[in-house]
């Protein structure tokens, strides 16, 4: 079977949605290695992994940006919500790491 050939303008979107896609994973990473030095500071100072005020506070802060830019609100909330609970996870093993038992969420 031959597959047809891609429009100009399909193959055009498709590569900005690569590219973007590319933006969101480079930006992930840089978010990541930031929340490290968080994490590692965070288990120096012997402080929690989840700081679940700030967690609100970030949440309600997405979702207005989400809202501003035209995206899903409750999307966005649920992609932070992943983000930091990956974040806490992580923040959990550099604890643990230290020797430390994880401080209570």
């Amino acid at each position: 079977m031959t597959s047809s050939p891609v429009p100009p303008e399909l193959a055009d979107l498709r590569r900005s949605i690569d590219n973007l896609d590319a933006a969101l994973v480079h930006t992930l990473a840089e978010r990541f290695r930031c929340t490290k030095a968080v994490g590692e500071l965070k288990a120096r100072l012997e402080l929690p992994a989840a700081d679940p005020a700030r967690e609100k506070r970030q949440v309600a802060r997405l979702r207005e940006l989400a809202t501003e830019s035209g995206l899903d609100a409750d999307f966005a909330e649920k992609f932070l919500t992943l983000v930091i609970e990956e974040v806490i996870h992580h923040h959990e093993r550099i604890s643990q790491s230290e020797g430390r038992a994880p401080a209570p969420r």
